[in-house]
């Protein structure tokens, strides 16, 4: 601004040739260092935007990641406790629902005999079965230790007992490949739920039905 000044003066005044040419030179000096200044913030501000582009992409993957943890059980992937008894609830409000309980035969003894490692394995090898054998079917929900529940929205009783069946004899049929030398069975209890049931009527319906299966005999399919 300075410069400015002393080239309007200059010519306010009507300054020699020579004296012109020197505010003229002194104010294109000062101009150049401006227009470099501002490339070099130009510059700065892009590197800044891409940061800034950087860390909200991370922030965007660290926020999905923490909302999937908030959801999942950590050892198999599938839904945890409250997210699928969040789930549930929602189906009942507008479709009918089909409710699969089931837990591990004996699995105290599993942990007992081969320790809580070769457990885990095969609580995560269950869950890769239910997968194999639903597919795209369903949700699949870890809600205690060894227990697990089935969502089957607008699906039949029948139909749902069906796929529990399949279950049933994946597991039992065919030893797991973490725990060859040991059977491994699974219970299962099944209730069939109206739109607008209760969450906790259709959950203890379900309940019942896997402690009668648990008290005739383990390794069944109780409705």
């Amino acid at each position: 601004m300075a410069a400015l000044a002393r080239a309007n003066a200059a010519l306010a005044c009507g300054s020699s040739c020579a004296q012109l040419r020197e505010a003229l030179e002194d104010l294109t000096a000062h101009y150049h260092r401006l227009m470099r200044e501002t490339h070099r913030l130009i510059r700065h501000g892009d590197r800044t935007e891409a940061e800034l582009n950087t860390v909200n992409t991370k922030l965007q993957q660290l926020s999905a990641e923490l909302e999937y943890k908030a959801r999942h059980d950590t050892l198999t992937g599938s839904l945890n406790r409250g997210a699928v008894f969040d789930l549930a609830r929602r189906y009942l409000t507008q479709a009918p629902l089909s409710l699969i309980m089931l837990d591990i035969d004996f699995f105290k003894r599993i942990n007992d005999t081969y320790g809580h490692p070769v457990g885990d394995a095969v609580i995560r090898e269950l869950v890769e079965r239910l997968r194999a054998v639903l597919g795209d079917m369903g949700n699949i929900g870890r809600v205690g230790g060894e227990e697990f529940t089935i969502l089957l929205p607008n699906m039949s009783l029948q139909s749902a007992a069906q796929i529990a069946e399949r279950i049933r004899a994946n597991v039992a049929n065919q030893a797991f490949d973490c725990l060859p030398e040991h059977p491994v069975t699974a219970s299962f209890g099944i209730s069939w739920n109206t739109p607008g049931t209760p969450f906790e009527q259709a959950y203890s319906s379900a309940d019942a039905a896997l402690y009668q299966a648990k008290k005739q005999g383990r390794n069944q399919v109780v409705c």
